[in-house]
């Protein structure tokens, strides 16, 4: 089988790969909740070679991740739920619906405008995908109302999504200043935990998640995703520890012998 820019022969190769006996003995084994470990790391080595700046990675990686959708569709395939023109039929349908600014008659010459529009017709896909799951047997009709956040998300954007979800129904702060007086209570009440005779790892585990939940609140409010944050403060970590590890290879020593003192002084001057 030769390589194609056709997406159908990326199609036959998965099918390919999934058939009985002729197929691959590791692929024919795997199942949805086998593979999505592997499409969520996709995702994320997307967005680092993103964040790189790195085309031919990129190109490569968009690649694995959209291998992660075909191995999904042809699973489903196998189990008569739904195909890979399914999934494409779907998502076009609902680009072209969520656009009529482009596709219809709508005015959205404005980025506020769309974003107003984007988010009416999510709210009515929202509604129509509940009453159709209700009918199918498929949702409960008193599902709760955050339940719509999935769980598999990264605590902090689940953090995020949760808040902002509350926050639609008036559970939230007004002023940025008030989450920051709710981090500092929470930060005093790491501090106690801490300092008990005995400390609690369980209630220190619930109190620093409540102070990073907290955290993720005030990014919010500042409008700042808390996930680049925090990815950004990465960064500068892996920047300033490797001038660390340079001073090391210059003074001929290893990183295991050098002193937390020599450590600081070429921290700071990565810094600078």
């Amino acid at each position: 089988m030769t390589p194609s820019r056709d997406i159908a022969r990326l199609i036959e190769i998965m099918a390919a790969l999934r058939t009985p006996v002729t197929g691959c003995p590791w692929d024919l084994e795997q199942s949805f909740e086998t593979i999505s470990p592997y499409t969520l790391e996709e995702a994320y080595e997307v967005a680092d070679a993103i964040a790189k700046n790195d085309m031919p990675d990129l190109r490569e990686e968009l690649g694995d991740l959209l291998l992660q959708v075909v191995y999904h569709a042809r699973m489903a395939e196998e189990d008569r739920h739904f195909d890979f023109g399914d999934v494409v039929e779907g998502i076009t349908k609902k680009m072209i619906r969520r656009h009529p600014h482009v596709f219809g008659d709508e005015n959205g010459d404005k980025p506020e405008l769309v974003k107003g529009i984007w988010e009416r017709i999510k709210t009515e896909e929202k509604a129509e995908k509940r009453a159709e799951r209700q009918a199918l047997g498929l949702e409960d009709a008193d599902k709760g109302f955050l339940d719509d956040v999935p769980t598999a998300f990264p605590a902090l954007q689940e953090a995020d999504k949760l808040q902002r979800r509350a926050s639609k129904v008036g559970f939230d702060w007004n002023d940025a200043r008030l989450v920051l007086d709710k981090i500092r209570e929470e930060t005093h009440e790491l501090d106690e935990e801490l300092s008990r005779g005995e400390p609690d790892k369980d209630r220190i585990t619930d109190e620093l998640g409540d102070t990073l939940f907290a955290l993720a609140n005030l990014a919010r409010h500042l409008d700042i995703d808390p996930e680049e944050a925090l990815r950004r403060t990465n960064r500068k970590f892996r920047h300033r520890f490797a001038a660390i590890e340079t001073h090391a290879r210059e003074a001929d020593v290893s990183l295991e012998t050098m002193s937390l003192e020599e450590m600081e002084s070429a921290w700071q001057a990565a810094k600078r």
